[in-house]
């Protein structure tokens, strides 16, 4: 079953480290060509910093780091280290370091490298890439709260809700739990009402916490 975490959306974080300042950027990407041009649009806006350190991993792709500058394995591989061990796919990642005339010293760089990428991809939050049921269901106004909720206690979410005489609940729903909504539905409503299945789609569905 398909299923993987993907940077929510993008994002960015600032800090400052004993007067250099630390820009970090995180994107959602979903090839190497995306990347790349995410850190060339990068490099020209900060043209005048005096690093920008990058990484990128593309599912079932390339993975790729730079120090651009920097010591050897003080940028780059920290950077990427964060995103593996959150289990971050599909990301590119770059830090401008605009230098404050104090060096940092190896370990320094490591930790404020792995900084500026965590504070970015907490900034970003992370989604969950799976294959959901997408169903429709066609309710009373009185019933959309309900429906609601028990969408989400089967471990689904609710994309939509369109309201004219009656209300639609447009929802998603994990593949082994489809089945379960649909019958829910009908127990809820005594048979008035159902869920419609239109079919399946793959979605990246922010994650909370």
């Amino acid at each position: 079953m398909t299923d993987y975490l993907v940077p929510a959306k993008a994002a960015s974080a600032e800090f400052t480290e004993k007067r250099s300042t630390f820009i970090g950027q995180v994107w959602p990407v979903d090839s190497e060509e995306q990347a790349r041009a995410r850190i060339e649009e990068t490099k020209r806006k900060y043209h005048d910093a005096r690093h920008n350190c990058w990484c990128y991993l593309v599912k079932d792709g390339p993975v790729r780091y730079s120090d651009d500058g920097e010591p050897q394995g003080t940028a780059g591989q920290p950077m990427l280290a964060v995103f593996q061990k959150e289990g971050i796919t599909d990301v590119c990642c770059v830090v401008t370091r605009y230098f404050g005339g104090v060096l940092l010293g190896a370990g320094g760089l490591v930790r404020a490298y792995t900084q500026a990428a965590k504070d970015a991809l907490d900034a970003a939050g992370a989604a969950r890439v799976r294959r959901w049921v997408v169903l429709a269901v066609d309710c009373p106004y009185s019933f959309l709260e309900r429906v609601k909720n028990e969408c989400s206690a089967l471990g689904g979410v609710v994309e939509g809700v369109e309201y004219a005489a009656a209300v639609t609940v447009r929802a998603l729903l994990p593949e082994e739990r489809a089945e379960a909504f649909s019958n829910r539905m009908t127990e809820l409503s005594a048979g008035a009402f159902s869920a419609v299945e239109l079919g399946e789609a793959l979605r990246a569905i922010p994650i909370s916490g």
